[in-house]
């Protein structure tokens, strides 16, 4: 008997510690205030490949966040995909200037191969936030980075 009660304890303990996990989050990211076209948008900063190359995967609440801002030492053409993202986005691009490039909504992928969201040229910014949210940027758009 007291053989099954320690088992019991162990499976419940077990279920309790996977289950107690909490969904990945935004805390702990560097921060930053930007603005397109005076939308002021409060960010998390991806500036390292680890950081960009997470991304949004497995977030399904921005928190304090109105997005993601990706920002890359050059111009680049790399492409995003939605692989692990659980909701759906806007992003736009915009290139060393601060002048839109490109704007997509992107859509979750549950099973590869997940498609890729390329921007139509080469970008140094892109900012990622729920579907809808971007739906202001176009051409002629500027991204304005405020805690400079």
């Amino acid at each position: 008997m007291a053989t099954r009660l320690l088992a019991l304890v162990f499976v419940a303990a077990t279920v309790v510690a996977c289950t107690g996990s909490s969904a990945p989050t935004l805390a702990g990211l560097t921060s930053t205030t930007i603005s397109i076209d005076n939308n002021e948008l409060t960010v998390a900063v991806a500036d390292t490949p680890q950081a960009r190359g997470r991304g949004l995967m497995g977030i399904t609440d921005l928190g304090e966040f109105d997005g993601m801002l990706f920002v890359f030492d050059t111009d680049v053409e790399t492409g995003f995909w939605m692989k692990d993202t659980l909701i759906p986005l806007d992003i736009a691009f915009f290139d060393a200037d601060g002048l839109a490039v490109d704007r997509l909504r992107m859509e979750p992928c549950t099973a590869d191969p997940c498609p890729t969201y390329n921007a139509a040229g080469p970008y140094r910014f892109a900012v990622e936030a729920l579907a809808g949210d971007l739906s202001f940027v176009g051409e002629g758009s500027v991204l304005a980075l405020l805690d400079e």
